[in-house]
């Protein structure tokens, strides 16, 4: 690396005082004995409970046990001068309702929309063409076609058909997310009231049936096949079957030829920003700048935020009730109510009195599949990546393709499988599927002059290594290595960018940002673990077995990704019961 270059990337001054401190400043920011409501977790759903619940009158106190608000939604400054989305990293799925009602814009959240959004090279070695070819997908369709024209010009003239019909099961899926399932419960053994109030959560099903209409058997299909078999019923071209299988594996311990897949990969096109449906952008200030603006909303109405405050224990009374918390330092923390941001192994089985919890409930929570492929590893580099497919112009200004999810080792679905196959006999893939983003090709604010910040998103890696080898840093560093290898052959230079780099795998995942298994929905996103059964069957509408307590992380419905749904629904669960109290 040339000291020259290394000289562009000059330090930053130190980020201003975040809006939500600024707001809490005062008798606000002292902790009380007392809370109506008590959150564990400041991660941005127990933020977006915070902020509701506050709004609708219902005094609330955030505990976060890290010196940062955010949970996976954060930015930290890890390496000198470079600004890291550290854990996710892109925003499309969060609520619409959620910006509006908390007022997001008005508390600093921007975004930069992605447009191209996705772009896999292919590298094509020992082939007549100097150029290899690539895939650039955006939102002009005319555009898209003519991308996919040079792999298939059948699958040209079927992608707009495969999008509309996508964009239908995402019309009938969405509404499903800003309810609680189905009341099983209450129709088996509630009052004619409650019975009664169970018919309402059946409305927004029956309406996604009506959507579906004569195509319901189709779309089952979608859900419940392999994404390979799905797609192999549109498309024939392997570059862009892959490319599209991405969005059903990526952050699962599953192959496109695993059943259900299909599942995930629609989960990831539901999004919409600013309108756009199936549009995905990068924050400004990266991810902590959307827990940021949370925050803010939440103290601005009168919530009060603490980190470096580890919630130690669920407090319950004598008559089953949850009254509190008990924090690490022994102080104890009163409220009617308590939610938990945090995962279900770690709400029940380790800050929950399991003497409360029935015993087939703790078997349960404890059976979960919470199995992660997932290594994050975020770098630092002194210069754009220059891909043979797409060289770079002069100046080294970003290109379209800069901003996009940059899909490497994705040429052919036998790629990803293989992948998955790896991780499946306990060793991390040899070719492994990465997501690589650049940021900072849209917001210059992550990064000093002339420098970028670089996110690989990759799997598969499995928690457990082989022959009893654990991730330590020779293991984290030989993966590491193997990703810039790989990306090397696509992109000749990358290696000698890198300034520094922060290693991510599963194990780590787990003990940073307490992702049970790493995983970074707080469990798989499988049929079996969703709507009804999340987080288990008979306790899928964010109340537990004992009265008081909630979920209201990603391990409650509608599940993982930076939504804020079920923050927000669990909060409304919460207000209608303390209306009952």
């Amino acid at each position: 690396m040339a000291a020259s270059r290394r000289g562009l990337c000059r330090a930053f001054h130190s980020s201003p005082r975040p809006a939500w401190k600024r707001a809490q400043s005062g008798a606000g920011g002292r902790l009380k004995p007392e809370y109506d409501a008590v959150v564990i977790g400041a991660g941005h759903n127990g933020l977006v409970a915070a902020a509701y619940l506050q709004r609708l009158g219902v005094n609330t106190a955030v505990f976060e046990r890290r010196h940062v608000i955010g949970g996976a939604a954060v930015t930290e400054e890890i390496i000198p001068g470079f600004k890291f989305s550290r854990a996710s990293y892109l925003l499309s799925l969060l609520r619409p309702q959620i910006y509006t009602d908390l007022e997001l814009k008005k508390h600093g959240l921007k975004i930069h929309l992605r447009n191209p959004y996705s772009f896999t090279p292919m590298l094509e070695e020992g082939t007549l063409s100097k150029v290899p070819r690539s895939l650039l997908l955006g939102t002009d369709m005319a555009e898209n076609q003519k991308q996919i024209s040079q792999f298939s010009q059948k699958d040209a003239q079927a992608f707009p058909r495969y999008e509309e019909f996508m964009k239908r099961l995402v019309l009938a899926i969405d509404p499903l997310l800003d309810t609680a399932p189905v009341d099983v419960e209450a129709f088996q053994r509630g009052s004619l009231l409650q019975r009664l109030k169970a018919l309402s959560t059946l409305r927004p099903l029956l309406k996604a049936g009506r959507t579906l209409g004569a195509q319901l058997p189709q779309y089952y299909q979608v859900l419940t096949a392999p994404i390979s078999k799905v797609l192999d019923q549109w498309f024939e071209s392997e570059p862009l079957k892959a490319t599209l299988a991405t969005d059903a594996v990526i952050g699962a311990m599953t192959s496109p030829h695993t059943p259900g897949s299909g599942y995930v990969l629609l989960h990831h096109v539901m999004g919409s920003l600013e309108g756009m449906q199936g549009a995905w952008g990068y924050v400004q200030g990266g991810m902590g700048a959307l827990s940021d603006a949370i925050a803010s909303s939440a103290t601005t109405h009168g919530a009060s935020i603490f980190t470096e405050k580890t919630v130690a224990k669920v407090q319950v009374n004598s008559e089953g009730h949850v009254q509190g918390v008990i924090l690490q330092d022994g102080q104890e923390v009163r409220s009617r109510v308590v939610l938990s941001c945090a995962s279900p192994q770690v709400t029940f089985l380790e800050l929950t009195p399991q003497e409360w919890l029935p015993g087939a409930f703790v078997k349960r929570i404890s059976q979960l599949d919470t199995k992660s492929p997932v290594t994050k590893i975020n770098v630092a580099v002194d210069r754009l990546p220059n891909f043979r497919a797409a060289p770079n112009v002069p100046r080294d200004h970003p290109q379209p393709h800069h901003q996009c999810s940059i899909h490497l080792n994705c040429e052919d679905t036998l790629i990803l499988h293989q992948a998955f196959e790896d991780a499946k006999g306990g060793l991390p893939s040899k070719k492994p599927m990465i997501e690589l983003c650049i940021p900072s090709s849209l917001d210059p604010t992550l990064a000093p002059p002339g420098c970028h910040v670089v996110s690989l998103f990759t799997q598969y890696t499995p928690y457990t290594l082989a022959g009893g080898k654990i991730w330590d840093e020779q293991e984290k560093n030989t993966y590491a290595d193997n990703v810039f290898d790989c990306i090397e052959a696509y992109a000749p230079g990358f290696k000698s960018s890198v300034l520094a780099r922060d290693i991510l795998t599963p194990p780590d995942l787990e003990k940073i940002f307490r992702l049970p298994g790493g995983n970074i929905f707080h469990g798989a996103m499988s049929l079996d673990q969703l709507y009804f059964a999340r987080p288990v069957p008979q306790h899928s509408g964010y109340r537990c077995p004992i009265q008081g307590l909630y979920l209201c992380g990603s391990g409650a419905h509608p599940g993982g990704s930076v939504m804020g749904a079920a923050g927000r629904n669990a909060a409304h669960a919460v207000f209608r019961d303390l209306k009952s109290m």
